[in-house]
């Protein structure tokens, strides 16, 4: 298939509309800001147009007007055109072929529907390309599509500027539902742990959450914690766990210990009474009632995680173990910090596309281990200040008993919320009960 004489006929041809667009906010520069709503510089195929457009949102973006004379000299100054007097003539005749103004926007719609069928045909010619020449497996490439599609799909969407008072009539609307009869629906999804939900409003859509600790002290067991809790106190909760670190059955065995009070030593050892087989059983059948869905594939990237979990119709939670072994699509380098930064952005990103709460696990460098107290602090995040940066909320997990063995407080957890943009910040104690690798608040629901 030759994918050039697709891009090349009245379908996608666009310089007409291009032309039309560009004369029309010359002839009425008002018009530029309703161009910008629907367009950007790169939907125009033609070089030349997409600079004359760039010239124009510049010079509004700088508060100047954007007329014929304006826009001509800073276009000579580009390289646009040879001489004045060669731009003068193109821009007055583009001017002259504009049968009206008023229909600016819909010139754009129609611009922007061009280039899109353009983005979808390059998108077809990269992949037939690398279906063809690369040695990628099937699933890879379906994932390669369902992000370029994506991708084309999401530059798309806008929105416009609200006035305060029907942002406030949303606002009292969801204090409504807030505070109504029906407001478990509204609030943040429930984690199981009282205090720790009270502290945080539960898991709230879009945030990025991390968690973060020292090898021991139970991050993985705290996440899958959640998970299986998140499932019980919210009905129907679907849940998606990326383990770039366990094999999915490991993560069988840490839910199966966990929810069925059986010793993981024993699960291990194979050493299991008739009434642990009972009890695994029960919960076994009470894991498999779960809407969660494993995935123990190494080396992910943030574009490989939403193409499948685009897939998982009314996501609520995604779960990632851990960070520093995610790989990014972008940056190659050998510095990780660039790397761990480019991944915990598109995370943020992810977050918010997809609407879900996804929560990460990340490991923290050793400044406790030499400390006299071993309490992380946010500057111990391992590798990369943008995890703070990007993250609307920072857990670390901590044990005294994992430094001091002798203490009485042998099953104590210190949950330290470190960073919460949406409250307070704070320790929350957990109860630690480390034979079935289990995580319990110490309030009551």
């Amino acid at each position: 298939m030759n994918f050039d004489s697709l891009k090349d006929n009245d379908a996608t041809r666009s310089i007409e509309y291009e032309q039309t667009v560009i004369g029309a906010i010359l002839l009425n520069p008002n018009a530029v800001a309703d161009a910008m709503e629907i367009v950007k510089a790169e939907y125009f195929s033609e070089e030349n147009h997409r600079k004359l457009f760039q010239i124009i949102v510049n010079k509004f973006t700088l508060g100047e007007k954007a007329d014929a004379m304006t826009v001509l000299n800073d276009a000579v100054d580009e390289g646009v055109f040879q001489t004045s007097a060669e731009g003068k003539k193109y821009l007055l005749s583009i001017m002259d072929e504009v049968p009206t103004t008023e229909n600016i926007r819909d010139y754009c719609e129609i611009l922007r529907d061009k280039y899109e069928k353009r983005a979808l045909i390059e998108a077809m010619q990269e992949i037939a390309s690398a279906a063809m020449e690369s040695g990628e497996k099937s699933s890879a490439l379906l994932d390669l599509a369902e992000q370029k599609i994506y991708d084309i799909r999401k530059g798309k969407e806008t929105s416009g500027l609200v006035k305060i008072e029907d942002a406030l009539v949303n606002a009292f609307d969801n204090l409504k539902k807030i505070s109504g009869e029906d407001r478990d629906k509204y609030l943040g999804a429930k984690m199981g742990f009282a205090d720790l939900d009270r502290t945080l409003t539960g898991l709230n859509k879009s945030d990025l959450i991390v968690v973060a600790a020292r090898p021991g002290m139970g991050k993985t067991a705290f996440a899958l914690n959640i998970v299986t809790n998140a499932c019980m106190k919210n009905e129907g909760m679907k849940v998606a766990v990326f383990s770039l670190e366990m094999s999915n059955e490991q993560l069988v065995m840490r839910m199966l210990s966990s929810e069925s009070r059986v010793p993981s030593q024993s699960l291990k050892t194979g050493n299991i009474s008739g009434e642990e087989w009972e009890r695994l059983s029960i919960g076994a059948a009470h894991l498999a009632k779960m809407n969660i869905y494993l995935s123990d594939a190494g080396g992910l990237t943030v574009p490989q995680m939403k193409a499948k979990l685009r897939r998982i119709k009314g996501l609520g939670l995604v779960v990632i173990d851990y960070l520093q072994l995610m790989d990014s699509a972008k940056v190659k380098s050998g510095n990780r910090v660039e790397v761990v930064s480019e991944i915990t952005r598109q995370l943020k990103l992810m977050a918010k596309e997809l609407d879900v709460p996804v929560i990460v696990l990340s490991q923290l460098a050793r400044g406790p281990e030499s400390r006299t107290d071993h309490r992380p602090m946010l500057s111990d995040l391992r590798e990369s200040g943008s995890i703070e940066q990007d993250a609307d909320i920072v857990m670390m997990l901590y044990r005294d008993a994992y430094y001091h063995p002798e203490t009485e407080q042998q099953n104590l957890s210190e949950c330290i919320v470190a960073k919460n943009r949406h409250g307070e910040v704070g320790t929350v104690n957990l109860v630690w009960d480390g034979q079935y690798t289990r995580f319990s608040g110490m309030a009551k629901e």
